[in-house]
């Protein structure tokens, strides 16, 4: 009997030990930052460099909300290379297949000649064709923010999978001064923008909420527009307007039934709501699989019977409440 109660009280032991050896695992492992690079341009004037510089502290602030690592370039004085190279350089230097996501804002101002758009450094510029080689190795999922004016060609160029794309104009010939960086870079981190009210603002509601200010500004002016900013997050190179979506879903069709943009966009965030926080980095990329599982199967909901459709339904809410139980469960060992 004695023999019996010492083992069980072995096996207990070495049950709670291996307990705290995950917790204090899980503690001591942290999980890889998100990076972000914001990249300014070549400002020309002065008027330009101050809102530059103003859009810069804007997203200097998010990402220290966020504890995100943050690289600027094209703000040092007296560097031996130059930006482009620093760019180049910087993003070699990315870890290419981590889980957290690297972020790429571009601020500045952009051209466009009828063939090649270029982002407008100091020194060399980089065109669209020169970023899809740099960013070709990075499998991690990528989030190309171009603020620039002629930017839309980014787009079509840099659209891959596991990427949200967005640009500041639709057309590479929408040429003029581009506003949507200022009203974007406030908005990543502003709870205004919370659109879903789930405590943390996402790539697509900040796209929303700056695409709808940029309106806002050319309306009180009295002015036509000449910006309209594109997204793109699914990996077909076409982009989506703001105007095409109801709230945070979009109602418009495109055409040959292409697959819509937002939902992919809807599932980055730069400033986590303590739900997310909590959530470990490998259950959170199973809900994201499953929550775009759902998206799709309400989306061809006409193909299937009722008692078929929400069977299926069922099945994925389903999968999706035990992650959430598991990621529960691992905030409590970690506790």
């Amino acid at each position: 009997m004695k023999v019996e109660v010492i083992t069980a009280l072995l096996v207990g032991m070495l049950a709670i030990a291996a307990v705290c050896i995950r917790a204090h695992g899980a503690e001591q492992q942290e999980t890889p930052k998100t990076t972000v690079i914001v990249v300014v341009g070549a400002t020309g004037t002065e008027e330009y460099a101050a809102q530059f510089g103003q859009w810069v502290r804007l997203w200097e602030k998010a990402c220290s909300r966020a504890e995100a690592r943050f690289v600027t370039i094209g703000l040092d004085e007296g560097s031996e290379s130059d930006d482009r190279t620093i760019l180049q350089e910087t993003l070699a230097a990315e870890s290419k297949e981590i889980s957290t996501a690297l972020w790429l804002v571009l601020i500045g101002h952009g051209t466009f000649d009828g063939r090649t758009a270029k982002f407008n450094l100091r020194g060399p510029d980089v065109s669209a064709d020169v970023l899809v080689e740099w960013l070709g190795p990075v499998l991690r999922p990528v989030v190309v923010i171009n603020c620039a004016s002629s930017s839309a060609p980014y787009l079509s160029k840099l659209s891959a999978p596991q990427r949200v794309v967005i640009t500041a104009t639709k057309s590479g010939f929408e040429q003029n001064y581009a506003r949507f960086g200022q009203y974007f870079a406030s908005a990543i981190a502003e709870p205004e923008a919370d659109l879903d009210k789930d405590g943390q603002t996402s790539l697509l509601e900040a796209f929303l909420t700056a695409s709808g200010r940029v309106d806002e500004f050319y309306l009180a002016a009295g002015r036509l527009v000449t910006e309209h900013a594109l997204l793109d997050d699914n990996g077909d190179g076409l982009g989506t307007r703001a105007d095409w979506f109801r709230g945070i879903r979009p109602v418009n069709k495109a055409q040959d039934d292409a697959p819509l943009d937002g939902y992919r966009a809807h599932q980055f965030h730069l400033i986590y709501s303590e739900v997310e926080r909590k959530m470990p980095p490998d259950l959170r990329s199973k809900r994201d699989q499953l929550e775009l599982a759902v998206m799709k199967l309400r989306d061809s909901k006409q193909e299937y019977s009722e008692d078929e459709y929400f069977s299926k339904l069922e099945a994925l809410l389903y999968q999706i409440t035990q992650i959430y139980e598991q990621s529960d469960l691992a905030g409590d060992n970690t506790e």
